[in-house]
């Protein structure tokens, strides 16, 4: 059973933790305009301040983020790539506090908050048929996802697409991000699932990696179906995106292996940071859909 839990998660987490190293530097730092972000403060919306106390449109600020990158000494490939991963991190970590992102705080905390105190409820009103149904729906959609994502990858290396590489570095980025999210998180919250304990989902009583909060699966595959559906955003694309992650999502709570506070953390938390990013590291000459 606990193989079933966590192997996809650890599986994306060691490729992209493995790979991150080899990926980062194929991706410019700054090479798009960092983006001000909206909810919880991961998404794109005004201007940027800096220092001097002045506004900059993205477009500057992008400009003189890679003014300055340009400047910088050349490091090796590992230093390169923990400044990178220490870049994103600070930016993930920091986002929430800005104040225009504090009104999406507290949606999201409220919004927490009330399924926290009904999750309870909402997980003995679920029907006990077809659990593992539901359960093998979303390791499928996970695993589909990933295996999709891994194919466009090779595809743009071997065929020299561009655009195609670096949806897969980005997704690469984008995981190794999620899992250093994730990981503390499930130490801290130490919470118990639906079919553990009491059934009260307390917190602080589990310990280890595998832990009801926040939802991994929903987390990690919220997180690759928000990259690919930003670098192409067609209809389509969007649809079997986002219907992938949403069928974990549902399926995960259906399944009993999460309460619906652990899913709506895990789903949002995964969208969120897949936008930092991609409005972060892409690159507008690859992607059209790149803020220039």
């Amino acid at each position: 059973m606990l193989t079933h839990r966590i192997g996809p998660q650890i599986a994306l987490a060691t490729l992209a933790v493995l790979t991150f190293s080899i990926t980062s530097p194929c991706q410019t730092v700054g090479s798009a305009p960092p983006a001000e972000n909206s909810i919880i403060g991961f998404l794109p919306s005004g201007p940027h301040v800096i220092d001097s106390g002045t506004e900059t449109s993205p477009q500057d600020s992008g400009a003189s983020s890679r003014a300055l990158n340009a400047d910088q000494p050349h490091h090796g490939l590992i230093v390169r790539s923990v400044i990178r991963g220490l870049q994103d991190q600070k930016g993930l970590y920091l986002a929430p506090f800005k104040p225009s992102n504090l009104k999406w705080d507290v949606l999201f905390l409220a919004g927490t908050g009330a399924l926290v105190a009904t999750d309870r409820q909402s997980a003995r009103a679920l029907p006990n048929t077809h659990v593992d149904l539901y359960r093998n729906i979303t390791n499928v959609s996970l695993d589909g996802t990933s295996a999709t994502l891994i194919g466009l990858w090779a595809y743009g290396i071997k065929k020299k697409d561009e655009h195609a590489k670096e949806t897969g570095e980005l997704e690469l980025e984008t995981l190794a991000n999620t899992f250093l999210i994730y990981t503390p998180m499930q130490f801290i919250g130490g919470r118990e699932r639906p079919e553990e304990g009491t059934g009260n989902g307390r917190f602080g009583v589990s310990r280890g990696f595998n832990t009801s909060f926040p939802a991994g699966h929903p987390m990690f595959t919220w997180a690759m179906a928000t990259v690919v559906a930003k670098e192409y955003p067609k209809p389509w694309v969007k649809l079997l995106a986002y219907g992938a992650a949403t069928s974990v999502s549902v399926g995960r709570f259906l399944g009993r292996e999460h309460f619906a506070s652990d899913i709506l953390v895990g789903s949002v938390l995964g969208y969120a940071i897949a936008s930092h990013i991609f409005h972060t590291r892409c690159n507008p000459e690859r992607s059209d859909a790149c803020p220039r």
